[in-house]
C-alpha cells in the first residue's frame, strides 16, 4: 500500500466534497460531456460521437501516455488503486427527460474519460462498481472498447452468471486475452457482493481445512485475502474510493478491502464526473496523512 507523509496532515473523515467556490455551483453537462454528446432536439435522443470511433476503427484513448500531471498532483504520491461506486446514471437521465438506457450511455463516457486519465497518470488498478447488466446498453460495442485499450488487462468479479449467455463468453474472452497485459487493470464488478465475497472466501478456507491442505492455526489476513474475488490483482486494497451523487455509503462494496481506504464522496453524478472531479479526488487524497488503524505520534 502506498504510505504518504505530509507536512500538514488532515484528518480522514467521510464528508462530502466541497467543491471549488470559484467554478460554477449548478451546470447541466460537464466540459467532457459537452465535448461528447450532442442532444437531437428532435427526439431528445443523446448520441455519441465517440462511440462508433471506438468500436469500428479499434482506437484506443489511451495512445500517448505522456501527458504532464495538473498543477499540485505528484506522480510519486498517486494511489496504485482506485475504486469508483459510479451512481448517478438514471437520474441523470430523468432530470434530462430522457430514458434511463441514455444515462447507462452517458456513463460510459465517463469511465472511457477516467480508464484514459488513470493510464495517463500511473494509477494502476481501476476497480469499477454498479456496472450491472442495466449498464451494458450495447454489450459488445462496450467490451469491445475495453479490449481496444491498448496493455490493459480487464478483470469481472461478482455473480456474472445472472448476465446473459453471450454477455458472460464476451466478458471470459475480453478476460483471456488481456490476461498478459500489465500496464493497467480494469476490474468490474457485475452483480458483486461484499458480503458474499467474504462469505465465499470462508466457505473456501474452511473446505481446504476439511481437506487437510489447511490447519486451522494457518488462517490469516493473507489467507482470506487469497480466497477473496480480488486475487485478480496485486494491488487488492484500494488507496481511494469515489462514490458520486451525493451518496455517503459504501453499498455493499469491496467490505474487506476497504478497512483503511481513504474515502471521497462527490455531489456530481456519475456522467457528470470527470477530469476536474478527478484531480478534486486525488488532491485531496494526497493531503491526507494515511495510518492504517495507528494512532499520531
Amino acid at each position: 500500500m502506498l504510505s504518504l507523509g505530509v507536512n500538514s496532515p488532515i484528518p480522514n473523515t467521510l464528508v462530502p466534497l466541497i467543491l471549488n467556490p470559484s467554478r460554477p455551483k449548478t451546470r447541466l453537462f460537464s466540459s467532457v460531456s459537452l465535448r461528447k454528446l450532442r442532444v437531437k432536439a428532435s427526439s431528445a435522443e443523446v448520441a455519441f460521437k465517440e462511440e462508433e470511433k471506438y468500436s469500428n476503427e479499434g482506437v484506443s484513448p489511451t495512445r500517448g501516455l505522456s501527458e504532464e500531471l495538473p498543477p499540485g498532483l505528484s506522480r510519486e504520491a498517486m494511489p496504485k488503486h482506485v475504486a469508483v461506486i459510479m451512481d448517478g446514471n438514471a437520474r441523470w437521465a430523468r432530470q434530462r427527460g430522457l430514458p434511463s438506457s441514455e444515462g447507462h450511455q452517458a456513463g460510459v463516457q465517463s469511465l472511457r474519460e477516467l480508464i484514459e486519465l488513470c493510464c495517463k497518470w500511473g494509477i494502476k488498478v481501476l476497480t469499477v462498481f454498479a456496472f450491472s447488466y442495466d449498464n451494458w446498453v450495447r454489450p459488445k460495442v462496450e467490451v469491445d472498447f475495453l479490449m481496444s485499450l491498448e496493455g490493459i488487462r480487464i478483470s469481472v468479479i461478482g455473480d456474472s452468471s445472472k448476465l446473459p449467455t453471450n454477455l458472460q463468453k464476451l466478458i471470459r474472452d475480453a478476460e483471456e486475452a488481456t490476461k498478459e497485459n500489465s500496464n493497467f487493470q480494469l476490474i468490474v464488478a457485475v452483480s458483486y457482493s461484499g458480503k458474499y465475497d467474504i462469505i465465499q472466501a470462508c466457505k473456501g478456507i474452511a473446505q481446504k481445512v476439511k481437506e487437510g491442505v489447511v490447519e486451522l492455526d494457518d488462517i490469516d489476513e493473507t489467507l482470506v485475502e487469497q480466497e477473496l474475488e480480488t486475487n485478480c490483482t496485486d494491488h487488492p486494497y484500494p488507496d481511494l474510493l469515489i462514490r458520486t451523487s451525493g451518496e455517503l455509503r459504501v453499498s455493499n462494496f469491496l467490505l474487506w478491502q476497504l478497512a483503511y481506504t481513504e474515502f471521497f464522496f462527490v455531489q456530481p453524478l456519475w456522467p457528470d464526473f470527470g477530469k476536474d472531479e478527478f484531480v478534486d479526488a486525488l488532491t485531496a487524497f494526497q493531503k491526507r496523512q494515511r495510518r492504517y488503524g495507528g494512532r499520531d505520534s
